[in-house]
Parts: structure tokens; sequence; C-alpha cells
């Protein structure tokens, strides 16, 4: 076991709206690797963080179109969020809110004053802006004067006083980190990507806003109480202020400093995760994440989910439809984790028959029947299969959607095995040979209930129990969906 400490992260999404499916995959991937290094390395080793960003102009703009006060309707939306994680059976050690959080403030402000002098000016400007990345733009990110990401809304133009950071001091020291793999980023399509951005010509960034722009909502620059800080240099720093950087607790040196950390992003957020925040860490003299995982988005119908296009998935609807672990399945299995993937409320419906009636639930109501009915217990597994160790090795390596694919293949092997021995019928005619193979069969269920653990944890433990007590489960595992 190793027992080095490993730290892992989600993003933080925003709270003007409530969460949608991205982020429930987004969530279910760092879980499944939180739980499998907790395996690894014990669970005390692991910290699992998770939160809210709450600083962004965008929110104050959601809460002013319903009439509601900022601070009230980040908690009222930021709950909902909190309902996910619960519902989706998120194992987070932390669950930080950055307008709520006294930790978050302190370390947003002391992350600003460790940066150095050099690296931190003001001077004015004038920018085209994105409030939905919540950044400024050049001609050449633009597309018909739209940012790529946001298509249909019009960037504004920005004119102000503001504080910059010198991201083009750290030029050479940032391509040689990455190049290097001292800050691995995967996969290699998105290390290509953060060099070629970083090879075009990096440019300082405003890092602050007018409190008139900002509606006097965020955090204060510290010792200028006329600005406040760029959503994104306060809400990066929740990494670190979520374990205690502020006051250096012995949890932030433990995790940040001495372990092993990774962040879980989506590819919208890069060049953020793997450009800005390593630099404003340089500046400051505080230690780089080691790896930056990147996922693809999930499209709908093979077209990028939009509220005025009416193909936006809740995840709470599908959790209370299906079922938290049929969710969890469907993102993990179906939608590549380095690409972009489809995924419908009908490929939802499929896959939840055909994956999960027909497979593991239907397996473990053949295997409980004749077990239960011939008096044979579960001695568990000895013999290792060469797609479990091919599971730990894909987990190991963070392609999750190819590593359960061993779980199938072992639910199927299972299957043939049944098939092949019909020990249902041999029982008549050699029950002891039968009973071996039903046997054999209990191992199978004990196999794939334990490669389930990290993926889909509550039917886990569902098997478990049945093996447990040698009893047909009280409901199916998975009822079928007409």
């Amino acid at each position: 076991m190793d027992k080095k400490p490993f730290f892992i992260s989600t993003a933080i999404p925003y709270v003007n709206a409530k969460p949608h499916i991205g982020f429930a995959l987004e969530l279910v991937q760092a879980d499944t690797i939180a739980r499998h290094q907790r395996i690894l390395r014990g669970g005390e080793n692991v910290f699992f963080l998770s939160g809210t960003d709450e600083n962004a102009i965008k929110n104050v703009q959601a809460a002013e179109a319903l009439g509601e006060k900022t601070l009230s309707f980040v908690k009222n939306t930021g709950d909902v969020f909190v309902e996910l994680v619960s519902k989706l059976h998120i194992s987070t050690n932390d669950f930080i809110k950055t307008a709520q959080d006294p930790r978050h403030k302190a370390g947003a402000q002391k992350l600003w004053n460790a940066c150095k002098k050099e690296d931190i000016y003001k001077k004015s400007y004038k920018g085209l802006y994105c409030i939905g990345c919540e950044e400024y733009k050049t001609e050449k990110e633009l597309i018909n004067g739209e940012c790529e990401e946001h298509p249909g809304k019009k960037v504004e133009v920005v004119e102000e006083e503001n504080y910059f950071f010198r991201l083009s001091s750290y030029q050479k020291q940032l391509e040689e980190l990455i190049e290097s793999d001292t800050i691995a980023i995967i996969p290699l399509t998105r290390k290509n990507e953060a060099l070629a951005f970083i090879r075009g010509g990096l440019e300082d960034f405003s890092i602050s806003r007018s409190n008139a722009r900002a509606k006097n909502w965020g955090i204060p620059v510290p010792a200028d109480m006329t600005q406040m800080m760029y959503v994104w240099f306060d809400a990066l720093s929740n990494y670190i202020n979520a374990l205690g950087y502020a006051d250096e607790s012995e949890q932030y040196k433990k995790f940040w400093v001495e372990g092993e950390t990774m962040h879980l992003i989506g590819k919208g957020i890069n060049r953020f995760h793997t450009i800005y925040w390593p630099a404003m860490l340089l500046s400051a003299g505080v230690p780089l994440p080691k790896k930056v995982m990147i996922h693809g988005y999930i499209v709908s119908g093979g077209v990028k989910m939009s509220k005025s296009l009416g193909n936006v998935i809740d995840p709470l609807l599908m959790i209370e439809e299906y079922g938290a672990d049929a969710v969890r399945y469907a993102l993990l299995r179906h939608i590549p984790t380095f690409e972009d993937g489809d995924f419908t409320r009908e490929k939802m419906k499929e896959i939840y028959n055909a994956d999960l009636v027909n497979g593991v639930g239907n397996l473990l109501s053949r295997v409980m029947k004749m077990a239960s009915t011939h008096g044979v217990s579960n001695s568990g597994h000895t013999v290792v299969y060469e797609q479990e160790r091919e599971f730990d090795q894909l987990l190991a390596n963070h392609h999750l959607s190819i590593a359960i694919t061993k779980i199938n293949e072992c639910v199927a092997l299972a299957d043939e095995f049944i098939q092949a021995h019909e020990p249902y019928k041999l029982v008549k005619t050699d029950p002891e040979k039968a009973k071996e193979y039903i046997k054999e069969s209990l191992a199978d269920l004990d196999r794939i209930a334990k490669m389930l653990e990290v993926v889909m944890p509550e039917t886990s433990a569902k098997i478990f129990e049945c093996l447990k007590e040698n009893k047909m489960p009280e409901t199916p595992l998975f009822p079928r969906k007409d």
C-alpha cells in the first residue's frame, strides 16, 4: 500500500444556475479515482475536495434577474450542488463555498500578498470581456464577435483601471514545467494545447475588477478597497485554502506540500489551471500541482447542451428516476474519459436496461436463486482474473470508461459460465458438481462486487449483503424501465 498522501479536486462551478450533467460527470470521475486511491493508500491518506465558485459577476447578474440579494441567491443555489454531491454518493472530504467560507477569503488575500511585488501592477485597460468565461478575450479568440465557449452572446467592451499579473515573466518556466511533465497534463492533446498557448506568447492578465463593475461582490484586493479580486484569482486558490493554506496547517503541509496533487477539470478551463494557476503559485512560492486531468464535454444529440435548445439534462431528476449508481455507471462507462460524449434521456434508458438490468442485475438474481435454493455459500474468490488486473491498471492511469468494460467482461464471463455448465439442471443428476459450479458463480459475483466498490458503491454493498446472507435480493437490483 502506497502511504504517500494524495489530493484530488474537482473544479468549482459557478452557482448562477443549477448543476448540469457535466458537473455530475466530473464528480463521479473524481470520486472513482478518490475511492480507488483510498484502497491503494488508506483512507486517511486521501483528501477529495469539491466546492462552488460564488464570487463571479455572473452570479450577481443571475441574482439581480430574480430580484434576490446575491448572498441569499448563492446560498440557495449552492445548496443544490451540495444535494447533488450527496445524492450521487460522492465521498468528498470537504466542500468549499468561496463567498461563505472564511478560510477562502484569508487564503486568497494571503496568496495575493505572497506574490512577488514586481509581478502585480496597476494600469488602465480596454478589452473584450466574456461574462460566461469571466475572462478578457482577444480578437483572434472570437468567432463573429462571440466566445467559442458561449456562442450567441456577444462579448462586452470594458475599460477601467485594474491590477495585472505579469504572466509574461513565466513563459519559459511554464513551458519547461509542462514539457517535462513536472506538471503532468493528461491527455496528451490537452498538454499540447497548453504548450501551444504558451508558445503563442503569454500576455499579462487582469486580476482585479473595480468595485462598481463587481457590484461590491467578491474578495477585496488587500490594501485597495476600490478593487475586488478577479474571480479566477480568488477561485483557483480554493484548492489550497480548503486545506488550511492561510495558517499553514498540518493538513495543508501533508496534502499540498508533501503529497501527490491532482486537479480534475473540464477542457474549457485548461489554461486557467495549467498556465495561470501555476504562474501565480510560482510567484507566491507555493508548491505546484503535480497533475491536471482534463475531460471533455457532454453533448446531447450531437449538440452542446443549452437551455435555449431545451436539451439540458438535470442530473438530480436522472438520479430520482434511475438511482445514483445507474447514473454513475452511465456517465463513467458511456462518456469517453478524455473526449466529448453524447448523452440523452433516451440513451440513459437504453444503457440502464441493456447494461444493468440485463447485466449485473440479472446475474445477481440468477446466482443467488441457485445458491439460496441449494444451500451453497460464498467463500470469496481466490483466483484473480486478467480483467481484474487490467481494471486496476486502467484505474491507476485514469482510463475510467475503458476500466469499466473490464467489469462488463467479468459479468459476461460469469453468464457464459452458467450457460456452459447449467448447474440449475446438473443439480438433478450430479448435485455435488452442480454445487461446485454454483460456488464458482458466487466467486464471480464476489469479484464483480469488489470491482464495483469504486464505481457503484451502493450496488457493490447490496451484492455483498446478498452474498453474506446467502439470499436473493428483496427487490431487483435494477428494476426494468419500460
